[in-house]
């Protein structure tokens, strides 16, 4: 038992605007701390936020087995049909590309679980692009986790620019007001 003898932590952001995908993925082994996690959080939903099975069709649940999680709560005809549409596909598409090309080995998908927490923004208007967005954010995150990405060293290169994310950048000024004082 070599590969996932640890939980993985992987992230990534794909696309821009109402169709972005944006994926928190959390791997490990059953018998671990991650079987314990996704239980709990499929026994135990919360108004808006329900998690389930990602399926690669009904009755055909994806391997690993993998929880989609909400980050926001569905709204609306549309935002609920990328919910548990197109996100849910990208997702179970995402994960079999991880498996298939051997990011995840094959041999190993019985014994693993992943939780995804999955950000769909309630204003998107492409399910198309949804689900593109989200496979490929599926795959990434997945890669990133197994190869322990990014390093502490691309973290300190990536902030010696200024962090910046969708929402907000801050100014350079910012970033010098608000430095810790020595």
């Amino acid at each position: 038992m070599s590969f996932a003898s640890t939980a993985l932590i992987g992230e990534a952001f794909v696309g821009d605007g109402v169709n972005a995908a944006h994926t928190n993925i959390v791997l490990g082994r059953k018998g671990g701390p991650v079987e314990t996690a996704w239980a709990t959080a499929l026994a135990t939903p919360s108004a808006g936020h329900v998690p389930f099975m990602t399926v690669v069709r009904p009755s055909v649940p994806v391997k690993p087995l993998t929880l989609f999680v909400n980050k926001a709560a569905a709204d609306g005809e549309l935002h609920e049909r990328a919910t548990w549409g197109s996100a849910q596909a990208g997702l179970a598409q995402g994960v079999t590309d991880a498996v298939l090309d051997g990011t995840i080995p094959a041999g190993e998908a019985d014994d693993l679980l992943i939780i995804a927490a999955i950000w769909v923004n309630p204003g998107i208007d492409d399910l198309d692009e949804s689900f593109r967005n989200q496979r490929v954010a599926a795959h990434q995150a997945l890669r990133a986790a197994v190869e322990s990405r990014p390093t502490p060293g691309d973290v300190i290169d990536a902030a010696k620019s200024g962090v910046t994310n969708p929402f907000y950048t801050p100014s350079a000024q910012q970033l010098a007001d608000s430095a810790p004082k020595a």
